[in-house]
């Protein structure tokens, strides 16, 4: 039996057991001792592998699992689909069942998807990628040669490269999970599936477990059919209570000097769990609040000192002149990547920041704190504070409400400006929306998310045709939201199948295809003839692929008018069925921010070598 555990925290590490579940719905990473997921009982005195497998996934609040059908999964998934209480989503192809464990994760706090060996497992790998990237937990299975084949003299099998070392897939996942685990041995099974699983609801990251294809229906006695809920059974992080003392004491000395300090929101406190925690820093610094646009929907936008969002010379509007113009900021997990920076020209100080990170904090430009963790910090800040709405005071000053549109003439080709007008009267407690990447990212930045309305995009990763995927997961985690997606042409036609699995599931989302004839965000990047790609009767493609079978319904909308009607079709008659919503705009008419993003990123691309290369 091979495994190999993901790197975990160094600091003051103690191997404790807490035996916890993840709330079904509960944000990315939260873990808590709350009610336990109710899971059935096992008709068989002897569980197998696969149904001991399955019962994990259910505790662990997995109630729906994305497959792709393979020789070595097969028995794998039987065991799976005959355990009550959990679903198997089958998918046209293994990246979009990826993409569908992404968006599943983004709603329940955890997505799984099988299949099958280096065929299927290197499909998969992309997605899964951008799972580590955006640290969401997706438990990635694979089924796996037979264990006979295993260190038997040259024995090559199919859907493999041609070689008898079965490890090629092993490596490619060891970059892009936090545990492998390969079982080709009943012996010490369970173990390794409860460690990779545990592993990945500690560091919310991925995590490999292969399968070998004989194994799966084996029963063995140690495969209870009630196992124990999950434990957190491994070196845990801690944080030291004199370093966070410390740094609570520089940052509020940093703080208290300032005039006009500020907070800002990050992706990471959500995997921290500190979205609360945060908020309740706000309202006792009195700060002005802004949010990354990577952290859109986790930092709450109906906050009285929520001022938009800090993205560098893109931010929406008077944010970035409040944010630059502090003199003390301090950042709750930022990711600062060439995305969110513009090409490296946000104008923020590293002297006059706060760095919070997930175990981490920095103080301008030092000292710095380890063992530090950013929930206990921040909780602690709280307490330690000085009372400052300066910088908010200032934003009520400047800040001018946005204007409206030019109005569209009778019958006039639709603006994009003018599209998101009436998006936005679309968003409520009821809604979840997800972005694809490219002018969506600059154009929702500008919405208002009313309270309950969830929000997700990736902007890590950026794979260009995960919002299918994404938005297939989302919906079957969440079935009572109605999701609502904004996906390129582009970006479509790389994923445009998995329309079919969201019809055979009885889906209820509205899916917005704006056609501008290209990949518009890599033009406003570089431009060539390579953007411009083939114009696909959309509309028809997605009545095609319904054939009549479920509940589907199509428009294509030129002009506001045709819009206006189709948007109360769909959330009136039609709000039963999946709705496509295609979207034919200008191949130049983009946001303003993706226009000045663009040229920036255009920059910091075309950087001349260093004389030192």
């Amino acid at each position: 039996m091979d495994t190999k555990n993901g790197a975990l925290d160094v600091c003051n590490k103690k191997t404790t057991r807490t035996d916890v579940v993840l709330n079904p719905q509960h944000d990315v990473g939260s873990i808590s001792t709350m009610q336990k997921y109710s899971v059935p009982s096992s008709n068989s005195s002897n569980a197998s592998l696969g149904s001991y497998l399955a019962r994990r996934l259910l505790q662990i609040g997995v109630t729906d699992v994305f497959s792709v059908p393979g020789d070595s999964n097969l028995t794998l998934l039987d065991h799976l689909i005959a355990e009550p209480g959990l679903t198997n989503i089958c998918c046209c192809n293994e990246l979009n069942a990826g993409y569908a464990a992404d968006g599943y994760g983004r709603s329940r706090g955890v997505g799984s998807c099988v299949v099958t060996f280096t065929v299927g497992g290197l499909s998969v790998l992309n997605a899964i990628a951008g799972a580590y990237s955006e640290d969401l937990p997706v438990i990635c299975i694979v089924g796996g040669p037979n264990s006979n084949d295993y260190g038997a003299d040259n024995r090559i099998l199919h859907h493999t490269i041609g070689s008898p070392d079965f490890s090629q897939e092993l490596r490619c996942f060891q970059n892009v999970t936090c545990n492998q685990a390969v079982i080709n041995n009943l012996e010490g099974a369970e173990e390794l599936i409860d460690t990779a699983i545990s592993t990945a609801l500690k560091e919310s990251k991925p995590v490999y477990i292969s399968i070998s294809c004989n194994l799966a229906g084996i029963p063995h006695p140690t495969f209870s059919p009630e196992p124990i809920p999950i434990s957190l059974s491994l070196p845990g992080k801690l944080c030291n209570q004199m370093a966070l003392e410390a740094a609570v004491e520089a940052a509020a000395d940093l703080l208290d000097k300032a005039v006009k300090p500020v907070l800002v929101g990050g992706p990471i406190l959500r995997v921290a769990q500190g979205v609360d925690d945060f908020a309740e820093l706000a309202d006792a610094s009195g700060y002005a609040l802004a949010v990354m646009p990577s952290a859109k929907g986790i930092v709450l936008e109906h906050h009285p000192h929520f001022i938009g969002t800090y993205w560098g010379s893109v931010s929406t509007a008077f944010c970035s002149e409040i944010v630059e113009s502090a003199d003390a900021y301090l950042f709750a997990g930022p990711v600062f990547n060439d995305t969110i920076s513009v090409g490296y020209t946000a104008l923020f100080k590293k002297e006059k920041a706060i760095i919070v990170q997930l175990d981490r904090v920095t103080i301008g430009n030092g000292p710095a704190f380890g063992c530090v963790l950013m929930k206990d910090f921040i909780k602690a800040l709280a307490k330690r504070h000085t009372y400052n709405m300066t910088a908010y005071e200032n934003y009520q000053r400047i800040f001018v409400p946005d204007g409206q549109p030019l109005k569209c003439g009778p019958r006039e080709s639709l603006r994009v400006n003018v599209l998101f007008q009436h998006i936005q009267k679309m968003l409520s407690s009821q809604t979840a929306v997800i972005a694809e990447t490219g002018d969506s990212w600059f154009n929702f930045q500008k919405l208002k998310l009313p309270p309950g309305c969830q929000y997700e995009s990736q902007m890590q990763y950026g794979s260009i045709g995960w919002s299918v995927g994404a938005t297939l997961g989302y919906a079957q985690a969440a079935p009572t939201k109605r999701v609502i997606a904004f996906i390129g042409d582009g970006s479509f036609q790389m994923t445009a199948q998995d329309v079919s699995t969201m019809l055979r599931n009885r889906q209820r989302s509205i899916i917005f295809l704006m056609n501008n004839g290209g990949y518009t965000i890599e033009v406003e990047i570089h431009d060539g003839p390579y953007k411009v790609i083939k114009n696909w009767n959309y509309t028809g493609l997605v009545d095609a692929i319904h054939n009549g079978e479920g509940k589907c319904w199509t428009a294509k909308v030129h002009c506001e008018e045709e819009l206006m009607e189709a948007i109360e079709v769909a959330e009136g008659e039609k709000k039963e069925c999946l709705c496509f919503i295609e979207v034919i705009v200008h191949k130049d008419d983009t946001s303003k921010e993706l226009l000045q993003w663009g040229s920036r990123a255009a920059a910091a691309s075309s950087r001349p070598p260093s004389p030192c290369q």
